[in-house]
């Protein structure tokens, strides 16, 4: 018998679907459930590599830790990876089947996607007494119904009733919420189980007489309000939001374990991918993370991270537009400490041959490590471990670039000149050990007076983060209702909302 399910869908994009699933997942674990996240398509620059091998998007491997249970490619069976505006790479099961523009994918390969997605959430659902499925952007995304997979498609198909989430911090979110029901067909609408409002900030008594309005004119109920909390975007979905954007992101920073802070900055390359590695940097108490896009930015970081990327040439090509790259080997020059990550390793060597992702052929690298990278068609997929600075390190590897090191120290899979370091490794800084030593070194480099917290626990962290997403759920919530209908399964067959119906 097939366990229960339900189908989180938002008014919008960044609506918090991704932290509500994580939260009624870690929910129903602390209720002795055995439930599993689901999203059948996933577009995303934060990837991770599963124990067998396969690449599915970070949200949902950071909901299965909600799960306490392994995450797996049946969990995320369609992740799309932007290359640029118009076109994606698709990875289907884990691997990558080829680059499509958006026009080809919903002309009619995302259709024939559908059965793919169906069987491995029945096959989820036979695992598992709950599934709790994340929708994309919004249901209401009326000019893609017909070949959606993702939302009202799943929902519909595999019979999910669907809660509605919306952002109230935005604004707007009863005219959101009424107007996703009321842009649905009839047949969709009867899935649509109620609404969870999201980042609410004040008195719930003054939100109420609007919630009762609301289920006037909808007939349905809102299941909860979530309130407003710092700090709970763990594991975001979009790098392209960061990147383009430039210098947004900076993180909050505890006291210092020593006399001093230690600053990193973050190159916000074009299609940054991965940019979670940094996560485990902001965690240390006195560790200033923050994200920039111009040389005079890098004048008082004691640590610049060149992170991962979707587009290495273009990141180069960024880089030197910006006069980054010139700083970039003025730091190196002047052993100031530097870390290269994935794509940000490939571009800090001598050449890169590329007739993979940008077709660009030979373009010169900084320059700044012996390193020579070639791009193969096949797509490196892997989970490695080792060891480095004296400590055990785990990490997890996705990329077409094959790096030949030809000197230096070596480093992880990559090396180590002075105070540049570059490796393929993602992942490898939340090893607790490792970031530590790490983090001497380059304050070592940089002159600081900083030492790193002795029992700073990143996976500690990251449980205690997704247990205030659990907390959230269960003290905000109506929970006796939501396992209700998670428990059923089966849509409520409530009433159609004729557009245009009356305020």
């Amino acid at each position: 018998m097939s366990g229960g399910g339900l189908l989180v869908a938002g008014t919008t994009s960044d609506a918090g679907k991704s932290v509500v699933t994580a939260g009624i997942c870690r929910w129903l674990v602390r209720q002795g459930v055995k439930a599993a996240p689901f999203k059948a398509q996933n577009m995303s620059l934060n990837s991770f590599v599963t124990r067998e091998g396969a690449e599915i998007g970070r949200a949902q491997a950071m909901q299965a830790q909600a799960c306490r249970v392994e995450p797996t490619a049946l969990m995320n069976p369609v992740l799309l990876k932007p290359g640029g505006e118009r076109s994606s790479q698709v990875v289907l099961m884990g691997r990558p089947v080829g680059e499509m523009s958006a026009r080809g994918y919903h002309g009619g390969r995302q259709e024939r996607l559908l059965g793919t997605v169906l069987d491995c959430l029945e096959q989820l659902r036979n695992q598992y007494d709950a599934v709790i499925c994340e929708g994309a952007g919004s249901p209401a995304e009326i000019n893609l119904r017909r070949t959606d997979i993702v939302n009202m498609g799943v929902a519909r198909n595999a019979g999910l009733p669907v809660l509605v989430v919306g952002d109230i911090d935005r604004g707007g979110v009863f005219a959101s919420f009424f107007g996703t029901v009321a842009l649905l067909s009839p047949e969709d609408q009867e899935l649509v189980a109620g609404f969870l409002v999201n980042k609410f900030r004040g008195d719930v008594s003054l939100l109420e007489p609007g919630l009762e309005m609301l289920h006037g004119l909808t007939g349905r109920r809102t299941y909860g309000v979530l309130p407003f909390q710092h700090g709970l975007g763990i594991d975001e979905e979009d790098g392209l939001r960061v990147s383009l954007r430039g210098a947004v992101r900076e993180s909050a920073v505890a006291a210092p374990a020593g006399e001093e802070l230690l600053r990193v900055a973050v190159c916000a390359v074009p299609l940054m991918s991965n940019f979670t590695d940094v996560d485990a940097l902001a965690a240390e108490p006195g560790v200033v993370v923050r994200f920039v896009d111009r040389p005079d930015e890098l004048a008082d970081a004691d640590l610049v991270v060149v992170p991962g990327t979707r587009g290495t040439v273009r990141a180069l090509r960024w880089l030197r537009e910006r006069g980054l790259a010139d700083a970039l080997v003025r730091r190196a020059a002047e052993g100031r400490p530097l870390l290269g990550v994935c794509g940000g390793f490939q571009l800090l060597g001598e050449h890169i041959e590329d007739d993979v992702e940008s077709r660009a052929g030979r373009v010169d690298g900084l320059g700044v490590l012996p390193v020579r990278v070639r791009f193969a068609r096949e797509k490196t997929l892997a989970r490695p471990a080792g060891e480095a600075l004296g400590e055990r390190v785990e990490g997890y590897e996705i990329h077409h670039g094959v790096a030949e090191v030809l000197g230096g120290e070596a480093f992880l899979d990559g090396c180590r000149v002075g105070s540049t370091w570059g490796t393929h490794w993602h992942g490898a800084l939340e090893s607790d050990g490792f970031r530590r030593a790490f983090l001497r070194a380059v304050a070592e480099r940089a002159g600081r007076r900083f030492v790193p917290a002795p029992d700073t626990s990143f996976a500690a962290l990251r449980e205690e983060q997704l247990d205030r997403l659990g907390d959230l759920i269960e003290q905000h919530a109506d929970t006796d209702a939501l396992w209700r209908l998670i428990e059923s399964g089966a849509p409520p067959g409530l009433p159609f909302i004729p557009p245009g119906a009356p305020a």
